[in-house]
């Protein structure tokens, strides 16, 4: 695992299996502490009209690793790519902040909060880049088994979509019953794999993914 950072100042606790809502919380910060807490118990963070908010789905939308097979037109848009890992995180979250996009939400204080994790080794881009440069990606928070996806960009067809297979297949060769959460289902991601599970069974498959070695340090070190 990374360095652990220093601890959150706020008490943080995990939603209950049976809370009627998605919303979980208001307030608190962007520390890397307060985030890695909150992930690790099953909440993340989107802003509400400037307000912070924590967020536990009733339904969460996971892809799952083990037995995951993709498309042929997941296979077909994802051609033609060359995959990195964490050679451009800035560049991707910035990307995925801009603010032509519809219902954008990343805003200046969680591009500078995922950068911090990103420099201590928590969070993490896929990339897809091609003769031009960058063609898209994503980036998310990596702890143990889990991996938290939080946005996606692409500026070449199939590049997201070459971003997110590679990191299925990264999941994949470091073993286990890894967590990849995609927080809300869309069509779109349905038509990529994802399903919904509970918020109980989230928390199970949660538990159990913590448990494993982080797939992004094995990536580099084994």
């Amino acid at each position: 695992m990374p360095p652990e950072p220093p601890p959150t100042t706020w008490t943080l606790e995990r939603p209950p299996d049976e809370h009627p809502h998605d919303v979980w919380a208001v307030g608190a910060d962007l520390e890397p502490g307060t985030l890695l807490a909150a992930y690790r118990l099953g909440v993340f963070p989107m802003p509400v009209d400037g307000t912070l908010v924590w967020w536990s789905p009733e339904e969460r939308a996971v892809i799952p690793v083990i037995g995951f097979r993709a498309s042929r037109s997941l296979g077909r848009a994802s051609r033609g790519y060359d995959i990195r890992v964490d050679t451009a995180f800035v560049e991707v979250v910035r990307e995925c902040a801009d603010p032509r996009r519809p219902h954008g939400w990343i805003d200046a204080d969680f591009v500078a909060a995922y950068t911090r994790l990103h420099d201590l080794g928590w969070a993490h881009s896929v990339e897809a880049w091609d003769d031009d440069g960058l063609a898209g990606g994503l980036y998310g928070v990596g702890i143990g088994g889990l991996f938290a996806a939080e946005s996606k960009f692409y500026r070449r067809s199939g590049a997201s979509k070459a971003a997110l297979l590679a990191l299925v297949e990264l999941l994949q060769r470091a073993g286990g019953e890894r967590l990849l959460d995609v927080q809300w289902a869309t069509p779109h991601l349905d038509s990529l794999g994802a399903i919904e599970v509970s918020r109980a069974e989230y928390h199970r498959l949660l538990d159990a993914a913590l448990l494993l070695p982080d797939a992004f340090r094995a990536r580099t070190t084994g």
